[in-house]
């Protein structure tokens, strides 16, 4: 079996995001269309199926880096239910507490939300999925579905999920021998 490679990309950060607020569905802030146009055709050749999540960031953020990418569902950002457009001050203010739950308990999900277990469930069959797909693709996604594809490639515990930092336009790289999959880290784009 030929080797899968997949090279996840966090999308660019939005205004809201910036302001410590659970993203919407708003365009890229400034700094992040700057930092995109400077990575702009360092991964858009390296790719035999461009990926994307459907949130505006993704689109926008594959759009920049040159990727003529295809839309996955299975790419979209965790889902924050009614947090949704929330501060984290306001939510912590309204409910005390309620963040530690959320960051102590991984099947807590935000109301009309997702756990991070079921943010792992969902990249767990990401992963199966592109197992079966020889070559290289390169996905457009957010940091917290990269974050649950890392834990389940190191077959992590959950709670490591808060412990790994993915920061806006980084590439995490995974590679799929036929047997497993594996993090490959010192890998530049």
């Amino acid at each position: 079996m030929k080797t899968s490679r997949l090279k996840l990309v966090s999308s660019g950060i939005t205004a809201s995001m910036h302001k410590a607020a659970f993203p919407c569905d708003d365009p890229l802030e400034a700094k992040s269309i700057r930092l995109a146009v400077a990575l702009r055709g360092r991964l858009s050749n390296l790719s035999d199926r461009p990926l994307c999540g459907p949130a505006l960031r993704a689109r926008q953020t594959a759009e920049i880096l040159g990727l003529h990418a295809t839309v996955s569902e299975t790419l979209r950002d965790q889902d924050y239910g009614v947090w949704t457009g929330r501060t984290l001050p306001e939510l912590e203010a309204e409910q005390p507490g309620v963040l530690q739950a959320w960051a102590s308990d991984p099947l807590f999900a935000p109301p009309g939300g997702e756990s991070i277990k079921d943010l792992c469930n969902r990249a767990t069959a990401f992963l199966s999925d592109m197992a079966m797909m020889p070559g290289t693709t390169v996905a457009v996604t957010h940091g917290p579905l990269v974050r649950a594809a890392i834990l389940c490639v190191l077959d992590a515990p959950v709670l490591s999920f808060w412990r790994i930092d993915t920061p806006p336009l980084s590439c995490t790289e995974f590679s799929f021998d036929g047997r497993r999959w594996a993090l490959r880290l010192g890998v530049t784009t």
